[in-house]
């Protein structure tokens, strides 16, 4: 029997009403790193929260159990894996151990990034060091996470990885080189990753935070914090569950046609 457009139309209403209401992620697998404070701790929360078991990595372990604890009183399983995204053996290692503990891998949330001193020194004087350890956990985490995550996608047929970026991603923190850089290359790599698997049932998709309430943005002192204020359009910055909102939302099935674009969370900042 044809299906009128106005019945189509119908269908897709009840089914919207169904993803936003009513789905929960009960039997899925979600794995953030960088899980055990602000924006990670939230996004795990909030896979915990709509059912999901969750694996949460991260370099501190009290905090990441923690995290698993404030899981578990959710009612959702939850496992704490030690890892450092900047080393290939320990991201292999985690995979491995997702598998073995949960069977599959659902979601992904690469979270986890450092960022320097603000300003950094003067191009001529930049350290270095300090510059390739921002781009070893930043982009070559980032790369590593989604090069052991896939194959555990493509097997099962289905997946979303989501990568957190930044709006300094799309635009730039003066005088911020390694951290600018190491998150433009997190869009270029999204995007990269989103075409290749379009057609496996991979979706990839980046999170672009403006300024959000962490201990990273607490070190800022009153006097930027004025300032920095003062240019974000709805006048506050944003809170670590409003960015887990962004993330949740692209890995939702009502998200099913979005994959390879940066989603800005930045109260308005990069409008103007």
């Amino acid at each position: 029997m044809a299906v009128s457009h106005a019945d189509g139309d119908e269908k897709l209403k009840k089914n919207m009403g169904r993803n936003m209401m009513g789905a929960t992620m009960t039997g899925k697998v979600a794995l953030v790193t960088g899980a055990g404070i602000s924006i990670g701790r939230a996004t795990a929360l909030a896979f915990g929260s709509q059912g999901a078991s969750v694996v949460v990595a991260d370099v501190n372990a009290s905090a990441g159990k923690e995290t698993v604890q404030l899981i578990e009183r959710l009612g959702s399983k939850a496992l704490f894996i030690s890892c450092d995204v900047s080393k290939a053996e320990d991201v292999k290692a985690m995979i491995e151990k997702t598998l073995a503990t949960f069977g599959r891998l659902d979601y992904a949330c690469n979270n986890a990034g450092i960022h320097g001193p603000t300003p950094e020194a003067l191009l001529p004087e930049l350290d270095e060091v300090l510059w390739k350890k921002i781009i070893d956990v930043n982009l070559n985490g980032v790369m590593l996470c989604m090069k052991y995550e896939v194959p555990a996608m493509l097997k099962q047929g289905s997946g979303v990885i989501v990568n957190m970026a930044s709006t300094t991603g799309i635009t730039c923190e003066p005088r911020a080189y390694a951290y600018t850089a190491s998150k433009h290359g997190v869009v270029g790599l999204t995007k990269v990753a989103a075409v290749a698997y379009a057609k496996a049932g991979i979706r990839v998709n980046s999170v672009c935070p403006g300024p959000i309430e962490t201990p990273m943005t607490a070190s800022i002192n009153e006097e930027g914090l004025r300032e920095a204020m003062s240019l974000i359009p709805m006048g506050r910055w944003g809170k670590p569950e409003e960015v887990a909102g962004a993330v949740m939302w692209l890995c939702s099935d009502i998200a099913g046609f979005v994959t390879g674009t940066a989603i800005l969370v930045d109260g308005g900042l990069t409008a103007i």
